[in-house]
């Protein structure tokens, strides 16, 4: 997986057929069957999140599903204002990625404590994890879990009491593609060694091979690691990259906890491709949501290759395509999230409700998705963020979350008619009337083969970076393009290499550098450029070639 700082490594493709064959086949030999495999009930619960009946329960009963994203707080310390930025999307979990002194400078006591109160303060449940264990045994520079243990007893005074809002993940992926079977005995080791400290915390262990058990060590060995927690609130975390790029692999996988009663989240996963797999993750959100298990998505932003970042520079108002399939796609946060009852009742001072935000309107309608724009509400304290709505008769599902009074709504069906309003929150969440509604209907299905990418490289006041990848999907080369889209908010090319610009208002054409101008079958070509822009940079969402319409990734 590709990710900030990590030195996670794929294994060639013939380890990863005979991978296939041992953690498949653990179904047929008896391992974790509901027959042998049930999950311990103790009447010695965590104080506050704990696991009953292999569900993780707040500390008054009530299931908690955990929906959110990683946030990599350990390399970009200054930017803890992204925990009010990935609860204002809707998440209701972040995983917060810390270091213990072994790789990374450690993060200290009061660092630590300032995440927690910050969590806390956006009303986010927060799962703390030690990165300096990623790839242990493969990886030289990877510290132990025996280490990670010694950091977290370290922090006792910090961590204790705080058992309602926060998880102890004791390390990232602990054990790399080198002798797997390594990983149980130290695994246990921390478990008891935490409990022994007298931490009563949920604790989350990840899996080996850098997190993806494509040899199935944890799933084989998940009882017993289960049943070496005397206090039975041990949750199981597996990490779903490329080698999870079939639906059987996906549900075969988290349908075998579940059958064995024993806990389990996506602790992180991917959805862009990579040259070792294309990770189904439209499977993996809607079987967790179908058997109401968490996911955290890899990862926020400040990825070392920022294609799985969910923002771009930490920014919630440019979200990538990754951040839009997270935050407002099927299954996704906007939809399913659900925030922790512990943060029940706001700020009982505030009981204003914001005014009705006007009504959108639409623009850059596609065949899969829509820009809304709406007046923006207002609030006696302030607005903190708004729900986006598909209203249907008498009924409305939420679709998507924003910060800002403009969204992307993405994951429609072409030539299908919609209706969407909007709503506005403010932070003790109180709620604003219905605004007036929209009605939308999507485009054709892309009908030209090609594909395209746009992104935002860069931004500062009054300017931007972007970069446009064109793909040719077709069987023959294409020659003497001519490229077309639209810019909504006004944005203007200033300068650009691999092609030349020509601009009509929001319309812009771009024809070929002579280096670019032949894009072979089945390959690319990419034209970066320099943009000025006002306070908002919507990206395009619809582009042509030769007049066909492309798909967009």
């Amino acid at each position: 997986m590709r990710k900030t700082r990590s030195t996670a490594r794929k294994r060639p493709l013939a380890d990863l057929l005979t991978g296939w064959a041992a953690v498949f086949g653990l179904v047929v030999l008896g391992v974790l069957c509901p027959a042998t495999a049930q999950a311990q009930s103790s009447s010695v619960l965590a104080t506050g999140l704990h696991i009953s009946d292999g569900r993780v329960l707040e500390g008054n009963g009530n299931d908690f599903v955990m929906r959110g994203v990683n946030h990599a707080h350990t390399w970009y310390p200054g930017e803890t204002q992204s925990l009010a930025d990935i609860k204002a999307l809707g998440a209701n979990t972040v995983r917060v990625v810390l270091a213990d002194g072994h790789r990374w400078s450690a993060n200290s006591a009061a660092d630590v404590a300032d995440v927690i109160a910050q969590c806390k303060a956006n009303r986010l449940i927060c799962v703390l994890e030690v990165h300096d264990t990623t790839g242990y045994g493969e990886d030289s520079a990877a510290g132990t879990l025996d280490e990670a243990a010694d950091y977290w007893i370290g922090l006792k005074d910090v961590l204790a009491g705080q058992e309602n809002y926060i998880m102890i993940n004791i390390g990232n992926e602990p054990w790399g593609n080198t002798n797997p079977d390594g990983w149980t005995a130290p695994t246990i080791a921390a478990i008891q060694k935490l409990r022994n400290a007298g931490f009563q915390h949920t604790i989350m262990v990840d899996a080996p091979n850098w997190g993806q058990d494509w040899q199935g060590v944890m799933r084989a060995n998940a009882q017993s690691v289960y049943d070496a927690d005397t206090t039975g609130n041990l949750l199981f975390s597996i990490h779903m990259y490329s080698v999870f790029d079939t639906a059987q692999e996906i549900t075969d996988y988290l349908n075998a906890f579940v059958d064995a009663g024993l806990p389990i989240v996506i602790g992180e996963f991917g959805g862009p491709a990579d040259q070792y797999g294309d990770p189904d993750e439209d499977t993996m959100m809607a079987t967790a949501e179908q058997l109401k298990l968490g996911y955290l998505a890899w990862s926020w932003s400040g990825n070392t290759d920022p294609i799985l970042d969910l923002a771009i520079n930490f920014d919630p108002t440019q979200l990538s395509s990754w951040g839009q399939r997270i935050f407002n796609g099927a299954n996704g946060i906007a939809q399913t999230s659900k925030e922790a009852t512990i943060y029940a009742g706001g700020d009982p001072d505030d009981t204003q409700a914001p005014t009705t935000p006007g009504t959108p309107t639409a623009s850059s309608v596609t065949a899969t998705s829509a820009a809304l724009t709406w007046t923006a509400a207002t609030d006696n304290v302030g607005v903190t963020g708004y729900d986006i709505v598909r209203v249907s008769g008498g009924s409305e599902t939420t679709i998507a979350a924003s910060t800002t009074n403009t969204v992307t709504v993405t994951g429609l069906t072409a030539e299908t008619a919609y209706t969407f309003a909007v709503y506005a929150h403010d932070a003790a969440g109180n709620r604003s009337a219905r605004s007036a509604t929209v009605n939308v209907t999507t485009g054709s299905t892309p009908t030209g083969t090609c594909s395209v990418g746009y992104r935002v490289v860069g931004e500062w006041p009054g300017g931007f970076q972007g970069e446009i990848s064109i793909g040719n999907t077709g069987t023959t080369a294409v020659s003497g393009w001519k490229l077309a889209f639209t810019f909504a908010d006004g944005q203007t090319v200033s300068n650009m290499w691999g092609g030349t610009p020509s601009q009509s208002g929001g319309t812009v054409s771009v024809t070929p550098a002579s280096y670019t101008s032949t894009i072979p079958a089945g390959g690319s070509v990419t034209v970066g450029f320099i943009g000025s822009k006002g306070a908002t940079n919507t990206a395009p969402t619809a582009f042509t070639l030769n007049g066909s319409t492309c798909a967009t990734t």
